[in-house]
């Protein structure tokens, strides 16, 4: 880890995170917030900061709703991702841009003339 890396991490530790962004559940940061939330989520954090941020979800419903929101829009990115386009639709897509190229050809001929 360089050196930039590294003072990026202690900026935004979780405990560091925890005690002064989140009073009570009220966490006031959104992007620091949001950021751990996705670190979280890709699982990019080491053992004892996933225990500080479970530990926060459990007692933040801000947070925890916000983590929940992005498991769905995760699920929903993926699911869409996944799903292919009918056999017919790739086939008519193709034939039409065959038509294009060969009517783009003959309008060239013509221009030559």
């Amino acid at each position: 880890m360089n050196d930039s890396e590294q003072s990026q991490t202690t900026e935004v530790s979780p405990g560091k995170w925890l005690d002064e962004n989140c009073k009570d559940g009220d966490c006031t940061e959104q992007q620091t917030r949001m950021e751990r939330i996705y670190e979280y989520a890709d699982g990019a954090l080491s053992r004892e900061d996933i225990g500080e941020v479970e530990a926060h979800l459990h007692a933040c419903p801000e947070c925890a709703n916000d983590y929940d929101l992005e498991c769905i829009i995760r699920t929903v990115v993926r699911r869409s991702c996944a799903e292919r386009a009918p056999e017919t639709l790739k086939v008519t897509i193709l034939e039409r841009i065959s038509q294009i190229r060969v009517e783009a050809g003959h309008q060239q001929d013509d221009d030559q003339r």
